[in-house]
This record gives C-alpha cells, sequence and structure tokens, in this order.
C-alpha cells in the first residue's frame, strides 16, 4: 500500500514547466521525500538516483538544466527528509522501493539515471524493473565491489559522513576527493557545501552497508536498454576505466568522457543535462538483447587496442 501525502511546496499548485515541486510519499510504510521537476511530458519522466549522503537539493543545479525532461528524485531512506527505515536494505529492495513510487505518481515507464552510488540502484532498477526502465544513464559510478578502486587516501575520506557535516572539512578534501573543477574554483566547493543537509551517520551506513558485496557484472550483459555512460576524465572517487568496463559489457552502450571531475553533473549542470537529453530523445535507439557468450566476446575483443574508435565518444 502506498499513499501520498500533503505536497509541501508552494510551486505545487502551478506544476508550471520547469518548477520543483517537492512532496512526502509514504510507500510501504516508508516516507520519503520526492522531488519533481516538471516538463513538457512528452516523454517517460526521468528517475535520478543520487550519490551516497546526497540529499535531493544536491541535485538542484542539474535540476534546473533541464529543458523538457520531467525528472523525480528522492531523498533514500536515512537521508534528507526522509527518515530512517526500520532495517537496513539492499539495492533490490530499493529498486522495488523507486518502482512502487514511480507507480505511485502514475507512470508506468520511465528512463533511469544514477551518479555514483546511485548508479548501483539504478544498475539494479533497470535489471530487476526491464519492462519499467525505457533507457538508463549511468554518470561517475561503477558495477558495484568489482570496481577498480580509488587510491586509498580517497576511499578513507569517504568512510564517514563528516564532509556532509562539517562543512570546513568538505571544503578541505573536495579537491581530493571529487578532482576536476573543484581543484581550481573554490566558490564551487563552497556553494555544494551550502547545499548539503540531513546526513545521518545511521542512514549513511545503511548505505554502505546495502552496497556491500554488490557487483552488477555477472548481469551487466543481459541489460537491454540503450544506456549512457557518463565518466569524468580526473575522477579521483571512481575511475573512468569504470565507465569502459561497463560499456564493453552492457549490450547497446555509449561511453562519453567528460573533461571534468567526480561532480560534474553540479560543475557542469548545462553540458550534463544537454547530453542526457539528446540521448533521451533519439528514437534511433532501441532495447537491444545479447548472449553472454556474445558479450564476453566482445568485452575481450575491446580489450584489444584498436585504431577503429569502439563505443567511446569524447
Amino acid at each position: 500500500m502506498s499513499l501520498t501525502e500533503d505536497i509541501i511546496s508552494a510551486d505545487t499548485a502551478s506544476a508550471q514547466r520547469g518548477a520543483i515541486e517537492t512532496r512526502q510519499v509514504t510507500i510501504d510504510g516508508q516516507l520519503l521525500q520526492v522531488a519533481i521537476r516538471h516538463g513538457d511530458g512528452r516523454a517517460p519522466p526521468l528517475l535520478l538516483f543520487n550519490g551516497i549522503g546526497a540529499n535531493w537539493e544536491l541535485a538542484k543545479p542539474f535540476l534546473d538544466a533541464l529543458t523538457g525532461t520531467t525528472a523525480i528524485i528522492f531523498d533514500v531512506p536515512g537521508v534528507g527528509g526522509s527518515p530512517r527505515p526500520a532495517w537496513p536494505y539492499r539495492p533490490s529492495t530499493l529498486a522495488r522501493l523507486a518502482a512502487e513510487l514511480v507507480a505511485e505518481l502514475g507512470y508506468a515507464e520511465v528512463d533511469v539515471a544514477g551518479v555514483s552510488w546511485g548508479g548501483g540502484i539504478a544498475q539494479q532498477f533497470a535489471h530487476q524493473f526491464p519492462k519499467r526502465c525505457r533507457r538508463l544513464v549511468l554518470a561517475a559510478t561503477a558495477p558495484g565491489f568489482t570496481m577498480v578502486p580509488a587510491s586509498p587516501s580517497v576511499l578513507w575520506k569517504m568512510a564517514t559522513p563528516r564532509r556532509y557535516t562539517d562543512k570546513g572539512y568538505m571544503k578541505s578534501i573536495a579537491a581530493d576527493i571529487y578532482g576536476g573543477a573543484f581543484r581550481d574554483d573554490p566558490s564551487l566547493i563552497g556553494r555544494h557545501a551550502a547545499a548539503m543537509h540531513g546526513a545521518r551517520s545511521m542512514g549513511y551506513f545503511y548505505q554502505l552497508l546495502a552496497m556491500t558485496g554488490w557487483t552488477s557484472l555477472p548481469w551487466l550483459w543481459s541489460l537491454p536498454q540503450p544506456t549512457l555512460i557518463l565518466m569524468g576524465r580526473d575522477d579521483p572517487l571512481v575511475p573512468p576505466v569504470n565507465g569502459q568496463i561497463m560499456a564493453s559489457m552492457i549490450p547497446n552502450a555509449e561511453l562519453h568522457l567528460i573533461d571534468d571531475g567526480h561532480l560534474f553533473m553540479v560543475t557542469r549542470p548545462a553540458e550534463t543535462a544537454g547530453l542526457i537529453e539528446v540521448f533521451l530523445a533519439d528514437e534511433s535507439r532501441q532495447a537491444t538483447s545479447s548472449t553472454l557468450l556474445s558479450r564476453t566476446t566482445s568485452y575481450l575483443r575491446d580489450l584489444v587496442p584498436t585504431s577503429g574508435g569502439g563505443h567511446q565518444k569524447s
């Protein structure tokens, strides 16, 4: 059972294109803080899964940069405006929660995007609900614990939610963990830190626990959705080679490298939104199925450098 609560944003009544409406929605007893960016309604909405410890407001620069796309994002239980769940959860649990939320909002099909930690949930959603997921966008993410990892010093800085609760600490480590534009423009760090709130220690721990032992590598070959993979060239947290691995395994995937760091959706929102909206609007892209043997063969072939290109764009 699910129940949509009273809308709490002043923008709600108008539902004007480009306006961001916030709602509190209860799904199977779990209260969720939900934000909806209203578009033109011509295509399925974009369901966006945020990064670890991130409240939905951190994605606002990207949401504001969209043109005609309707977008849905919610705070994961234990983060931002969504209270902590009674029990820890797995990616499959969160994917089911998101599917029920989408249905409650009146949509039978969505495009799905995930950034960083949320990219794992996006992959799980596409795998678990292939008929509800039309297209898939993976940004600055990896195939789970089987990823090519960041350096130990970067991973150590990510082990706690301190950067979300201590803005001074965030400013001191942002360049090291996010790279890209954060290395050169301190004002970006300040604006990003100002939008952060609500990351609670137990909620953050639940997010870390959810991904423990999870990997998508055994079934990436089976994803039928056209997939756009976006990676930052200077990403200390998720090295771009992870995008190359996923692009080699997913049947209908395109890899695009962006000259920025881990948070290019925040530092280059217009560029990122443009790439995604062009991809979502391309009617020539259709679902593609494959066999495990064919994807393994393709993956091994892509490991051998050639002069002919491949999936990658830059």
